[in-house]
């Protein structure tokens, strides 16, 4: 079963599921506009104008162009107007810690993966804390990574990779998209699976260190399959393998890495949406039904199949299971870390 395939279940699903939420938040909109409790930011019922969607991240990389495919659909169900806000810095935490601080009315939302995980091991001074700082709204997609390299790069296979970085380790260079980004991390895992201390070169986000990949600048890198797919597609790179345990449906011929030899390299990205502490429940639940319809939608089904993602399930899209995620996945990168003694400052 590829990993696309293991969600359709699952999307069906959602969709009933959101039209499920479609026809109960019809019947209770009707007295909207009360005073009580709810984050109106004008006195009607939420929302009343237009919602900030923060990523933390460059345009165009994998979590912008996540948020940009839901972000649509769940203006529509919200029945307001959705806008994309890129706060770059520190590996994601710069725009992490502005919705932290922001007004918790509903209007400034976050977007984040697998870095809300791992800051708290890299950042001395974080200034928010993930589990204390905000609510969680709930799991959007999980996306492999892939191992890719220069077009002529000399290693065929992640073998002869494994290989050649341990024999020329002075002078390979392992591109990312800055501490605590998901290609930083993966770059991690790699050089621990591989017995190896590599030359690392940090750019301040994705989409900078694969144009330099693609045009020979640097050797090899880890990136997710939102970024990676079109440039594999066109063989203006050189793919190695996927870090998940099934083969993605959009790359079907690309070994995963325990196929390839290395069982140890596994990671994909969550992604999940955030809101301040003390936003008002009604208005969490609102967002976390309006992000069900989003993933149920064909087009975003479409559209992440073709980056070799698919949304998460449905009872993995609330405010429950996304916390559940989020504590797990603080332990384990914390150990990951500290094993590797890497601090951000």
């Amino acid at each position: 079963m590829t990993w696309t395939s293991r969600y359709r279940t699952a999307a069906r699903a959602i969709a009933v599921i959101g039209a499920a939420a479609l026809v109960s938040a019809c019947a209770g909109n009707g007295g909207a506009g009360g005073t009580g409790g709810t984050a109106s930011g004008g006195g009607g019922a939420y929302p009343d104008r237009t919602i900030t969607f923060v990523v933390p991240f460059s345009a165009g990389g994998p979590t912008d162009t996540v948020t940009r495919m839901i972000a649509e659909p769940m203006g529509a169900k919200l029945g307001g107007k959705i806008v994309v806000q890129n706060v770059e810095g520190a590996g994601g935490t710069v725009g992490a810690g502005e919705v932290a601080r922001a007004e918790p009315d509903g209007y400034t939302v976050l977007m984040h993966h697998i870095g809300m995980s791992t800051a708290p091991a890299l950042y001395q001074d974080l200034g928010y804390q993930p589990l204390e700082s905000f609510e969680m709204v709930g799991l959007v997609t999980e996306v492999p990574m892939t191992v890719v390299a220069r077009k002529d790069f000399e290693p065929a296979t992640l073998q002869d990779l494994v290989t050649y970085v341990k024999a020329n380790a002075s002078k390979v260079t392992l591109a990312n998209a800055g501490i605590g980004a998901a290609s930083h991390l993966c770059g991690l895992l790699f050089q621990t699976a591989a017995g190896v201390k590599l030359q690392e070169v940090p750019y301040e986000g994705t989409g900078p260190a694969l144009t330099d990949l693609v045009g020979g600048q640097v050797d090899f890198m880890c990136d997710q399959t939102t970024n990676t797919s079109g440039q594999i597609s066109a063989k203006e790179v050189k793919v190695y393998a996927v870090t998940t345990p099934e083969r993605v449906g959009s790359l079907p011929d690309v070994p995963t890495t325990a196929e390839a030899g290395l069982p140890q390299l596994e990671v994909s990205v969550w992604h999940g949406l955030y809101a301040p502490k003390g936003t008002p429940p009604d208005v969490v639940s609102k967002l976390s039904e309006a992000l069900k319809t989003a993933l149920a939608d064909q087009k975003v089904i479409d559209q992440m199949a073709k980056l070799g993602t698919a949304p998460v399930p449905a009872e993995d899209a609330t405010p429950e299971a996304h916390r559940t995620k989020l504590q797990e996945q603080l332990g384990t990168w914390a150990k990951v870390i500290a094993d590797a003694g890497v601090k951000a400052g």
